[in-house]
């Protein structure tokens, strides 16, 4: 079998190993590739795996050989999955990976907004604390969280994660989800409607999948719902935020600190509304990128084609 993975540098810039796909089949891992070159380098593979990179229909239409095609996330719209069932394809994607890393790094970004040590770190090199008149300074408010409510909009797996860190933090959780599962309830642990969740938290953290009904959730009439001096945190999707509304929010000091590891167009362009906003933390799409979160999303790629192989396919999309 001949397999094809279209942009590799990503999932893996060297510190992992291949493999397991190589002993599945001929294998030949390119870094990245354009849209431009993606019909000439599946060329007649039998399964493609992909990142980032589309797999259009008319790239479909034009790979016959094309029986496999492996989704390395767990996001799949970069797939026509829609012609790949008309053309008999099996689409997987990669399910559960992330949870921890995710959880883990939605915590980093609200401890950074409460405490900004990176910020603090810098000024003592710069020698601001060897100058000081007095043995410690502060140059940002400092939040403590115990007691504080976090409301977790999106309470699947890493939702459920996020709340276990930020209960041990001494937080109180609402949890915004359409399926319920009762048993997750507790002392500090209650489903809400969405209304209540806004009006209650401190912090409100976006774990939602992005549907029709979530895209833009978080917006000007969400956040006029919310409490002054609110946080959000979102490493979900860019797109379940109208930026210009966060922008303008952070400005008035209604939101007094977002954090972002998403945005609505990636790699960032230079015009996003929120490049420049104040109390506004943005990184690049990397909560899901731990060593050990993408050797998980590399097994279960092997797990998926060997799968598919053994006429069993899982993770399937489509």
């Amino acid at each position: 079998m001949k397999i094809v993975v279209l942009d590799g540098y990503t999932l893996n810039p060297g510190d992992l190993s291949w493999n397991g796909l190589h002993q599945l089949g001929q294998l030949t891992v390119y870094e990245r590739t354009s849209e431009e070159m993606v019909l000439e380098r599946i060329g007649d593979a039998e399964a493609v795996f992909t990142n980032k990179t589309p797999i259009t229909s008319k790239v479909i239409e034009n790979s016959p050989n094309l029986k496999f095609i492996g989704v390395l996330a767990t996001g799949y719209n970069v797939v026509d999955v829609k012609a790949a069932r008309s053309a008999g394809i099996i689409v997987s994607n990669i399910p559960t990976y992330g949870t921890d890393a995710v959880a883990q790094y939605t915590i980093a970004l609200l401890l950074e907004m409460c405490h900004h040590v990176g910020a603090h770190a810098d000024c003592v090199k710069r020698g601001e604390w060897t100058s000081s008149p007095d043995w410690c300074f502060w140059k940002f408010p400092l939040i403590e969280l115990a007691g504080k409510t976090m409301g977790i909009i999106g309470f699947g797996k890493i939702g459920q994660g996020t709340a276990k860190i930020a209960q041990a933090l001494g937080m109180n959780i609402l949890a915004y989800d359409a399926f319920r599962r009762p048993e997750l309830e507790s002392g500090t642990c209650h489903y809400a409607e969405l209304d209540e969740l806004l009006s209650e938290s401190d912090v409100v953290v976006l774990h939602c999948p992005l549907f029709p009904d979530t895209q833009g959730i978080i917006n000007r009439d969400t956040i006029s719902k919310m409490k002054d001096g609110v946080m959000i945190i979102n490493d979900s999707r860019g797109p379940l935020i109208v930026e210009e509304d966060l922008r303008d929010a952070l400005i008035s000091g209604k939101v007094a600190g977002a954090a972002v590891d998403v945005v609505s167009e990636e790699p960032i362009s230079l015009d996003n509304p929120l490049l420049h906003a104040p109390n506004m933390i943005i990184t690049p799409h990397m909560a899901w990128a731990p060593k050990e979160s993408r050797q998980r999303l590399m097994n279960l790629a092997v797990g998926n084609l060997k799968a598919f192989l053994g006429d069993a396919p899982v993770n399937v999309v489509n």
